[in-house]
């Protein structure tokens, strides 16, 4: 398992755990990142990262992308 911000940049992964406070977990969830569902990076850019999740394009900072666990 690793954090979503170290992941490779078109590849597919499955979200197995999302840490943080119960506040940050709610406000992922709403975006979409949710256990079970998948998650690809389009792109990183100074820090942030734009993701692909549940036919959506998401931008979302390192700092949240560090508690995504894939």
């Amino acid at each position: 398992m690793m954090p979503l911000a170290l992941a490779d940049i078109g590849e597919e992964y499955t979200i197995k755990r999302i840490g943080g406070s119960a506040e940050v977990k709610k406000h992922l969830e709403n975006l979409g990142f949710v256990v079970g569902g998948t998650v690809k990076i389009v792109t990183a850019l100074g820090g942030n990262v734009i993701v692909n999740v549940k036919e959506a394009r998401v931008a979302i900072s390192e700092e949240m992308a560090r508690k995504i666990m894939i």
